[in-house]
């Protein structure tokens, strides 16, 4: 019993009791299946990203953010005056992240499918779209790459959920999805 130490002090030669090879069964057949259940799950749980990640140049990345920003900047936010870009559907969609903002706002139509380029020009940033389950890790000279299909209109925040800094807790983005 364990409640009083064994009589015999080299405990592990003593024979496994009944209860003892049950449960060292079940919990092994346990382990089985849910090792089994992630490989299931992520062939079809439809939760993972399709993404695509490429070594890029924080200054090339830049010109491309901000030359997609002119191409298709609709209008300012009125109250960050950041660009708010609406690019047309199908087509490749830029933001980026640096201290401590997410820039520019991105404005997309529900339904319609974006290849979504991500980068940091400074710091390793967490891009988390509020209310959506996309959470990722954004690093400097990375350009991360998904594609998304917008399925609910309205504003989504994005937050930085990696520690970036003084200003961390600032650190909010915006994306519109319109009909």
């Amino acid at each position: 019993m364990a409640i009083t130490p064994p009589e015999n002090r080299l405990w592990w030669k003593e024979p496994l009791h009944g209860i003892e090879t049950i449960w060292i069964t079940v919990g092994f057949l346990w382990g089985l299946f849910m090792t089994g259940m992630m490989v299931y799950w992520h062939m079809t749980g439809e939760q993972n990203l399709s993404n695509e990640a490429y070594r890029v140049n924080p200054d090339t990345y830049a010109e491309k953010v901000e030359a997609a920003a002119a191409q298709y900047t609709v209008r300012e936010d009125e109250q960050s005056g950041i660009p708010v870009v609406h690019p047309p559907a199908g087509s490749d969609v830029y933001m980026l992240a640096r201290l401590w903002e997410w820039w520019p706002i991105l404005e997309l139509e529900k339904g319609k499918e974006y290849r979504l380029h991500l980068s940091s020009l400074d710091w390793l940033h967490g891009f988390s779209l509020q209310p959506t389950n996309i959470n990722l890790q954004i690093h400097p000279n990375y350009e991360m790459v998904l594609t998304i299909k917008p399925e609910q209109t309205g504003d989504f925040g994005i937050i930085c959920n990696e520690f970036c800094g003084i200003g961390h807790h600032t650190m909010l983005g915006k994306m519109i999805i319109v009909e």
